[in-house]
C-alpha cells in the first residue's frame, strides 16, 4: 500500500505504547498471508538477538538487534510479529512460528485474529 492504513498504524502504536504482545493479527503482503502476534519492537529485537546469540555462526549479528533507546516513539512503520507463520495451502510455516518484520506500507489487507490452518 502506498498509503499505509491509519487504523493498522494506530493498532501497532497501541501495542508499542502499552508494551502488549497479545494482539493477534493476520496480514496479506505481496506473495504471502502471515498470521501471528504483534509484539513491541523492543521485545521483538530482544528475541531475535537471543536466537542469533545462540548460534556460533550468527552470533556477530546479534549486536545489530540491540533494542532501540526508550523515548517518545515515532509512528510505527513496521509490524513486528512473533509466533508468526506464513500460511501456504493447508500448512503454516514454520510450524513452530517465527519472527517477522513487515513494512506496514506493504500490507494490502489485514484482519484481527490468528488464522488457523489444518494439518489434515
Amino acid at each position: 500500500m502506498s498509503n499505509p492504513d491509519g487504523l493498522l498504524v494506530d493498532i501497532a502504536a497501541m501495542v508499542e505504547s502499552e508494551h502488549n504482545n497479545q494482539m493477534s493479527l493476520t496480514v496479506v503482503v505481496p506473495g504471502a498471508v502471515i498470521t501471528g502476534q504483534l509484539a513491541p519492537v523492543a521485545l521483538w529485537w530482544e528475541r531475535v538477538a537471543e536466537v542469533l546469540q545462540s548460534s556460533e555462526h550468527l552470533k556477530p549479528f546479534a549486536a545489530l538487534f540491540t533494542p532501540p533507546p526508550e523515548g517518545q516513539p515515532a509512528r510505527p512503520t513496521h509490524l513486528h510479529l512473533h509466533r508468526a507463520r506464513i500460511l501456504q495451502g493447508k500448512f503454516g510455516l514454520p510450524h513452530t512460528g517465527g519472527m517477522y518484520r513487515i513494512a506496514i506500507e506493504d500490507v494490502s489487507s489485514w484482519t484481527v485474529g490468528d488464522l488457523s490452518y489444518s494439518d489434515t
